[in-house]
């Protein structure tokens, strides 16, 4: 039921700019927290940034500064604007799509805490 699609991914060079996307279908937008991962060559799944139902939001320290997490819940689309690119933010970025539990007062950017995922896409760095 529940669908995540992402798009956008591409190859930029570094200190580039690129906005990727996420449409999300077959749940309540509006209030479920909503995150991006990355997940780098032979590396474990990490945290890009999350937001919740009020718009508050949550960054990895990597990445504060440069990246922000913004929605469009009229249109159920989920944004990540990278700025300031690196080679390092080279990855797979992954959207992800959670109903939040009692206790939780901000969407948490750590990969047990989602059920749902997307199937991906590629941002590559490079010169």
């Amino acid at each position: 039921q529940v669908q995540l699609v992402e798009s956008g991914g591409r190859s930029v060079q570094p200190g580039g700019s690129l906005r990727i996307s996420c449409v999300g279908s077959g749940f309540d937008f509006s209030r479920y927290c909503m995150g991006w991962f990355r997940q780098k060559a032979g590396k474990e799944r990490e945290g890009v940034a999350a937001i919740d139902d009020d718009g508050d939001t949550n960054y990895g320290n990597s990445v504060k500064g440069r990246f922000a997490i913004s929605k469009d819940n009229a249109k159920n689309i989920l944004y990540l604007q990278m700025n300031n690119l690196t080679p390092d933010d080279t990855a797979v970025y992954f959207c992800a799509a959670q109903e939040p539990a009692e206790g939780w007062f901000v969407c948490p950017g750590t990969r047990p805490s989602y059920k749902h995922w997307g199937q991906g896409t590629q941002v590559t760095v490079s010169s």
